[in-house]
């Protein structure tokens, strides 16, 4: 795996193709690219670093000359065998990939669910060009230039409607909606009202902040309007357009009924849209902020299941009344996501990067959750019933058993399989958990569900 590669400079005076003969040079000697390893083709490493054909070979003809890689005709090019001495056995990575998963992480992890070739470009370029900038505090709503970029990708991905000012970014939803309580109270709004079941962590920071909590149960059109507070100023949080853990989706018609209440009691809608631009069956469904001409909607998003899990980005997109009270406020607050990864993201969604990566994610997870499905339907049928299976990177199983629903996914953890108890839909003789296959390498999934499906059966 070509490694400092991606710290070219075409700003410096050495050329490009010496930085690259250096970069793998230095790889190989530094036992990152083994005797006999296979390097990518000159024209998929030129297109990977976005550099001429021309470069990339006269980088290869000079290792070639030097006794770096040998080529083989109509086979490629091959690292060649290299005395390094005796520091290099300390040195040496482990070539096994599973010994390298086991010590990164205890799940398994698909590695082409992500491309992470330009990410290091734009990371490169944020140390190259605009290192000066990373001697200051990033801004506590979040660096500009990623809330311009987060403001056009909603209006044209998901029809929400905002100006870069009403963006406020964060490391994850659970600080964001720590703000958003804040927000709330100097509104003198002290209940909160959630869908049951629903995403328990968002749920827990209105709890903690002594909020009022109305438990409010789903239908197959969302959440049951006519059982939420009236008369009584206060928020909803919703998932019309993928809930968690049912799937279901809110139609039109019912999320202007919800768009109503909130304007007779003077509230306030937080419309969580996590995951919902993976949708494989028909098109993505437009968000409920951009119905919402009231300013009575805050919309959350995240970047964590279309990137990749480390990226802890979140975002909140606040109706102008409620961003102007977080401006007041947000000097006593310090930004908690990394300036340098902002900025990166921000190149990344500028150069299309990100909708391009959607669209992948769209198509490969579509495919896992076809082999995911076709699995479960096949092997283990006669004690697991599958619901949630549209969108989304995960599936919902309620599985016949007298096992508690942690002992479940501590079975499918030694698996490698993530699994997550779904305690509000379980009871004595059935067990609701989540199946989370979008980690699961395509060309796995199969052998890998057959093996869990077998585990939860004993």
């Amino acid at each position: 795996m070509l490694g400092n590669i991606w710290d070219l400079d075409d700003s410096i005076k050495e050329s490009l193709y010496i930085q690259i003969f250096n970069a793998i040079k230095e790889d190989i000697l530094d036992g990152k690219l083994e005797e006999g390893e296979k390097l990518p083709s000159l024209r998929s490493l030129s297109k990977d670093i976005d550099v001429s054909l021309t470069t990339v070979d006269a980088a290869y003809s000079q290792l070639l000359v030097e006794g770096y890689i040998n080529s083989i005709p109509k086979s490629g090019y091959y690292v060649a065998k290299i005395y390094r001495g005796s520091n290099y056995a300390r040195n040496k990575i482990s070539p096994i990939k599973g010994e390298i998963k086991e010590k990164i992480n205890s799940y398994i992890y698909d590695e082409e669910s992500f491309n992470f070739t330009k990410w290091k470009k734009c990371m490169a370029k944020v140390f190259n060009e605009y290192s000066h900038l990373l001697h200051m505090e990033s801004d506590p709503q979040g660096e500009f230039k990623l809330r311009q970029e987060i403001a056009k990708y909603v209006y044209t991905s998901r029809g929400v409607k905002c100006s870069p000012e009403q963006v406020v970014i964060g490391a994850g939803a659970q600080q964001l909606t720590g703000h958003l309580a804040r927000i709330l109270r100097l509104k003198e709004i002290d209940n909160v009202s959630t869908e049951t079941p629903g995403y328990i962590p968002v749920q827990n920071i209105f709890k903690d902040a002594s909020f009022t909590i109305t438990k409010v149960p789903i239908k197959e059109d969302g959440i049951v309007i006519e059982k939420l507070p009236t008369n009584i100023k206060s928020l909803v949080y919703v998932s019309p357009s993928n809930q968690f853990p049912s799937g279901a989706v809110m139609p039109v018609g019912r999320r202007y009924e919800l768009l109503k209440w909130a304007e007779e009691n003077d509230s306030y809608i937080l419309e969580d849209d996590y995951d919902s631009e993976l949708r494989y069956f028909g098109r993505p469904i437009p968000a409920m902020q951009g119905l919402d001409n009231k300013s009575r909607v805050v919309y959350l998003g995240s970047f964590s299941s279309t990137l990749f899990s480390a990226v802890k980005i979140s975002y909140v997109i606040l109706p102008k009344e409620l961003a102007n009270i977080f401006d007041k406020i947000k000097g006593l607050y310090s930004q908690t996501c990394s300036k340098s990864e902002q900025l990166c993201l921000a190149f990344f969604m500028e150069e299309g990067h990100y909708y391009r990566n959607i669209k992948k994610c769209r198509r490969l997870f579509s495919q896992k959750l076809t082999v995911s499905v076709n699995t479960i339907e096949k092997y283990g049928s006669d004690f697991i019933e599958l619901t949630n299976k549209k969108s989304g990177i995960n599936i919902t199983l309620k599985i016949k058993t007298d096992k508690s629903a942690k002992e479940l996914s501590e079975k499918a953890k030694k698996q490698g399989v993530l699994l997550r108890p779904i305690y509000e839909l379980s009871d004595d003789y059935n067990k609701v958990v989540s199946l989370y296959y979008n980690k699961i390498p395509i060309e796995d999934i199969e052998e890998t569900i057959k093996n869990l499906i077998r585990s939860l059966r004993d």
